[in-house]
């Protein structure tokens, strides 16, 4: 009983709900449990139909350019709900970690090359930082 009127209490509160089943690009690490303390950027690139492909072998390349600093924790795609969406999950020690990281990145020769390709394939970008709970299991 107590569970049901938890659910009930739930459902007043909740305006929305977005569900999708997401596999990993072959490519991408696995996410693997990390020590912290870390923070995490989760970024979501909205592509237009038709362009996974060629987003996939653009990233394919790019990858390499973002590994030094063993940042890269995951992407994946959107399979099932609402398709051509990618998610990257990247991991820093802080913000400013976060900014010399990803500016070394364009330093590096090729990187630019690989973001120019893949910028036209974008209709909406989000990027959002989290900060893992205690019981998660990337730190």
């Amino acid at each position: 009983q107590e569970y049901l009127d938890f659910r009930k209490e739930r459902s007043r509160m909740l305006l929305s709900r977005r569900n999708q089943l997401l596999l990993e690009f072959s490519f991408w690490n696995e996410p693997l449990p990390r020590q912290g303390p870390n923070i995490y950027e989760l970024r979501t690139y909205k592509l237009k139909p038709g362009t996974m492909i060629e987003w996939g072998n653009n990233w394919a390349r790019a990858i390499k350019y973002r590994q030094e600093n063993q940042e890269a924790v995951g992407g994946f795609f959107s399979q099932i709900g609402e398709l051509y969406i990618v998610h990257h999950l990247w991991a820093y020690k802080d913000l400013q970690s976060r900014e010399e990281t990803r500016n070394a990145a364009w330093r590096k020769r090729g990187w630019d090359e690989n973001v120019y390709y893949t910028v036209p394939l974008i209709r909406t970008m989000e990027s959002r930082i989290m900060i893992p709970l205690k019981i998660s299991p990337l730190q």
